[in-house]
């Protein structure tokens, strides 16, 4: 087949919209089109079992490691390294059917329409679906991925405790996911992730697919804030030790500081518990989460240092104490120029409108840059919904997305010397 014949292959919708419902039918939130396959449960096992059922069907080596990613790589007679594609297939509780399987099923689709094509390329592809990408169930997020590319030894990962009290290394087993093939994991010549963007940017903008150039700074904290729990009725409000007091000030300013600071700084509390959490009692501690994200290290520490400064004097105040954990740390990541150009040039080829832009959220490629030179695809995501189950993408965005996809897995294939 020639360069020409190439660049002439499309991806099969049909088989590819088949196959997103297949395993969105595994954890399906019953009345709506969502999904909840939180990591290492029965439900994210039985989307194991189907996507590693569709590996196989297509002849791919199939290898699982001791943090259970699943990596297939198809046949190729020479010692080159593959072209790597793939992302995760765990979802939230309130999780939509696209991200994540997308860029799995979608990476799966690409290399069924290479085999059947017979095309000869110069390096072997590959796809694979990373563990705990969400870490709804188990911190850090992109767990997974730290772990393949050694960012975190496997043992520490083993040991992590889950929100329900699971452990990692224990759940693996039980769910027979405990994998025997070495970590850190072996290097691809590069690697591209096709995702659904999960804002609105390509949707305001009339934009078919984003060239993503990088991802955003993460900071997640857990704040425990211990007061004095007191009859709400008897307690004068100048004698309070109100935890929830404190947590409240702290909600508030995080969002102030994200507005002062500007875009692309954002700031979000999103989970608050009290105990007792009872109507008539002031707390005697609420614990609650603060995550802060940027492009820029330097702004990022900046909102770190002003929301702890923040806190310990809204907590003295209140004469309460504070503890904080860190949960996940990451900085902003930079995507290979090469690899963003190779993207922007397939949906150009393509006859796709197509823009450059950072991602607001963490995904696997970005642990996957520390290795090799790395991309990101976007296409649209439907009022900028996910994390949620009514997220949607059009069948003509997805396919679009796809067969971008494709094309520059396939140039990257057959241009070694391109990366």
């Amino acid at each position: 087949m020639t360069e020409a014949d190439s660049a002439a292959l499309r991806i099969d919708m049909t088989r590819l919209g088949d196959k997103l419902a297949e395993l969105a039918s595994i954890g399906a939130i019953e009345g709506t089109e969502g999904c909840a396959r939180l990591a290492l449960t029965d439900e994210d096992r039985d989307g194991r079992n189907l996507v590693v059922t569709y590996m196989r069907d297509l002849g791919l080596d199939v290898s699982i490691d001791g943090i259970g990613n699943v990596i297939a790589v198809m046949a190729h007679d020479g010692p080159e390294a593959p072209v790597m594609t793939g992302s995760h297939i765990d979802t939230v509780r309130t999780g939509g059917r696209y991200d994540g399987n997308l860029g799995v099923l979608a990476g799966l689709e690409v290399i069924e329409t290479v085999i059947g094509s017979g095309i000869t390329l110069d390096r072997p592809l590959a796809v694979g679906f990373f563990t705990d990408e969400e870490g709804a169930r188990f911190p850090p997020d992109m767990l997974g991925s730290l772990v393949y590319v050694g960012g975190m030894a496997l043992e520490d990962a083993l040991e992590i405790e889950g929100i329900d009290g699971a452990i990692v290394g224990d759940e693996l087993t039980r769910i027979g996911y405990a994998g025997s093939a070495p970590l850190p994991g072996p290097v691809p010549h590069a690697f591209v992730e096709l995702h659904i963007e999960q804002g609105p940017v390509l949707e305001v903008e009339d934009i078919t697919i984003g060239a993503v150039t990088g991802v955003q700074g993460i900071s997640w904290q857990q704040v425990t804030i211990t007061g004095q729990s007191n009859h709400a009725g008897t307690t004068p409000m100048s004698l309070r030790r109100d935890p929830g007091f404190v947590a409240a000030a702290c909600a508030t300013f995080v969002r102030e500081l994200a507005l002062e600071l500007g875009h692309p700084q954002v700031g979000t509390v999103g989970r608050v518990e009290f105990a007792p959490n009872l109507v008539n009692v002031v707390p005697a501690s609420a614990t609650f989460t603060v995550d802060l994200r940027n492009t820029d290290e330097a702004v990022l520490v900046e909102a770190e240092q002003r929301f702890a400064a923040f806190v310990a004097k809204a907590a003295e105040a209140e004469g309460c104490t504070v503890e904080t954990e860190t949960l996940a740390r990451f900085e902003p990541v930079t995507f290979a120029p090469e690899v963003v150009d190779i993207v922007e040039s397939a949906a150009n080829d393509l006859g796709h409108s197509v823009m450059r832009l950072p991602s607001g959220a963490g995904h696997d490629a970005q642990m996957m840059a520390r290795v090799c030179p790395t991309a990101m695809v976007f296409t649209q995501s439907r009022d900028g919904l996910s994390h949620n189950a009514a997220e949607y993408t059009s069948p003509a965005d997805l396919e679009a997305g796809a067969n971008v996809l494709l094309q520059t897995m396939i140039r990257l294939s057959q241009n070694p010397a391109s990366v």
